[in-house]
């Protein structure tokens, strides 16, 4: 996934890692709205998920120390980053202001 993930933050459209747990109650409650996000985006920025629990190194890598932490990745490099249930009209300003 290392080499995988880097190729994927670094692509022609802006990147929303969500980092999260199975064990973490916020990100069950984080889920459903990154979905409507997904939804409304259209497109327009690539959304994936990271099991923190999987990919250690990633999360290391990126000094994830909270779950739920969404970072949106533009042209490789880190625009924006928060940890935290984020509400969709916070997503989606974010997202329009980096797209």
């Amino acid at each position: 996934m290392k080499a995988d993930f880097s190729k994927i933050i670094k692509g022609d459209k802006p990147v929303l890692v969500d980092f999260h747990a199975e064990w973490c109650g916020p990100c069950k409650a984080q889920s459903p709205i990154i979905k409507q996000v997904a939804n409304a985006i259209d497109g327009k920025v690539r959304i994936i998920k990271i099991d923190i629990d999987k990919n250690q190194s990633i999360a290391q890598r990126y000094n994830v120390r909270g779950v739920p932490t969404l970072i949106l990745f533009k042209d490789g490099q880190i625009v924006w980053r928060q940890s935290g249930v984020q509400t969709k009209e916070q997503l989606l300003s974010i997202i329009k202001q980096n797209i």
